[in-house]
């Protein structure tokens, strides 16, 4: 690994599981960042002008070369941040899908589109805009960063990865996928930096954009440089998203999805339901339900495929989990169920319900990043709709009832950028993702997704209209 010959700084990556060493890796210094991004900038010089089918065949080759390793790709990603192992593999596969769908969908999403206008011909082409940075978090290390980059690529850009430090070995193999499946050197890099070195990355003139996921203060500390040089950028912030639970829910098929919706990932996902807002003349039937669901789930080593939750990711991040479940227990909530750690190497924190929950306490006001869930009494559903507004974040939710009719209408006084109604929110290649408020700005996926890092262009031809016409070209 490249890195400058004197002052080289580390990176160590922890098991989760077991407070154990993975590995160190040397940080890139600066002559390997600059050489990064020469060859970044190079290879989208070439790139941009390949023909779209052939990216398109370039994104088929990379959903194989994700599904030839999925197996050690799944181990290593579960060594490194915690998530279980069946996890880990659909979340690669869940890659090779999203390649797969902007193979197949991603040239009809940027073909030219006619715009008649006084001209003889006019028409709309989506062209790509360069080197685009991804920075991108630990608790999805593969997926965050292919549901990013596919579209990107795709559209004729090439990307640069910082990745979270405690992921390293995943970004490294990340790029060895990109070359294993045939695209250009240079198109996909990895740069192994610490946060303390993106302001001077970011500002560089060979970064055209930035994409980012992560917190509040690292989407707003990125967001201030790039706008100072007045660069695009998509983040994805926190989330606390709120899941609704009306009187004419059905109670057990929404218990049964709840702890799927606050424990996957080991309750580390920004659009896991956080905060479930329930209406009075079901919240001891839910509550019930909810604390026998969860107590089905099995904690142990996230390789054993019989464990259905695995540990928090970091010491610092189950210590922050535990002190927001103290605060709020000492504020009046109610403990309903675990609420302590697991006395086992690693950084395993019990399946917790937090039951009485009004806001003020942490766990309403802030995002609670692993398995903790907060349970609110909502009077009825104007007030859960009014609870379920009271936070600063606005990623996703959920409404349970099973007037679909009424559901809707509610939804549309949510302020996310996404309701999923009866059923558990998740990211989907085929739709647009992305928030509201402090959970950040810009889409990710769909159409919306790919048309974030493109120059819009428009061609206006001449003589005026009523000389001539002609067909719209291909991209």
């Amino acid at each position: 690994m490249s890195s400058t010959a004197s002052a080289a700084r580390t990176i160590t990556t922890i098991d989760p599981a077991t407070g154990e060493t993975l590995a160190t890796y040397e940080e890139h210094g600066r002559a390997a960042i600059e050489a990064a991004l020469d060859r970044a900038t190079s290879a989208f010089a070439s790139w941009r002008t390949t023909p779209v089918i052939e990216r398109s065949q370039a994104l088929s080759s990379l959903a194989r070369a994700l599904r030839a390793r999925k197996n050690e790709l799944a181990i290593l990603a579960t060594r490194e941040m915690g998530k279980t192992i069946a996890e880990a593999e659909a979340e690669v596969e869940k890659c090779a899908i999203g390649c797969d769908h902007y193979a197949a969908h991603g040239p009809a999403y940027i073909a030219n589109e006619a715009a008649p206008s006084t001209a003889s011909q006019s028409y709309v082409a989506y062209r790509p805009l360069g080197v685009l940075l991804a920075i991108m978090p630990w608790n999805f290390p593969f997926w965050q960063v292919f549901r990013a980059a596919a579209p990107a690529i795709l559209a004729g850009n090439a990307v640069v990865l910082k990745h979270a430090a405690n992921v390293t070995g995943c970004a490294l193999e990340i790029e060895k996928i990109f070359d294993a499946a045939g695209l250009p050197k240079g198109l996909f890099t990895t740069i192994v930096v610490a946060g303390r070195d993106m302001a001077a990355i970011v500002a560089d003139p060979r970064v055209a954009a930035v994409t980012l996921t992560g917190s509040e203060g690292a989407g707003s500390a990125v967001a201030e440089v790039a706008g100072k040089h007045l660069k695009k950028t998509v983040l994805e912030l926190g989330g606390s998203d709120a899941f609704l639970v009306l009187e004419d829910a059905d109670i057990a098929g929404a218990a049964a999805v709840a702890v799927k919706a606050r424990f996957q990932n080991n309750g580390q996902s920004c659009i896991a339901a956080k905060r479930f807002i329930v209406e009075a003349g079901v919240y001891d039937a839910f509550l019930d339900a909810f604390v026998r669901e969860t107590a089905k789930l099995r904690i142990g080593s996230p390789l054993d495929r019989d464990t259905t939750l695995g540990p928090v990711a970091r010491a610092d991040l189950r210590e922050a989990l535990d002190k927001q479940v103290r605060d709020s227990l000492a504020a009046g909530a109610k403990l309903a169920y675990g609420g302590t750690f697991v006395d086992r190497p690693g950084f395993f924190y019990e399946p917790t319900i937090v039951a009485r929950v009004t806001p003020g306490m942490a766990v309403f006001d802030e995002e609670t990043f692993g398995p903790a869930a907060a349970v609110i009494l909502a009077r009825d559903a104007d007030d859960a709709i009014a609870l379920a507004n009271r936070s600063p974040y606005g990623l996703g939710g959920n409404i349970w009832s099973q007037d679909l009719e009424r559901a809707q209408a509610l939804a549309a006084r949510i302020d996310t950028g996404a309701v999923f109604i009866n059923g558990m929110t998740a990211s989907d290649p085929r739709l647009p993702f992305g928030g509201v408020k402090r959970s950040g700005y810009g889409r990710e996926l769909s159409a919306f997704g790919i048309r974030e890092f493109v120059n819009i262009q428009t061609i206006w031809i001449g003589p005026a209209l009523g000389t001539t016409t002609a067909a719209v070209p291909a991209e």
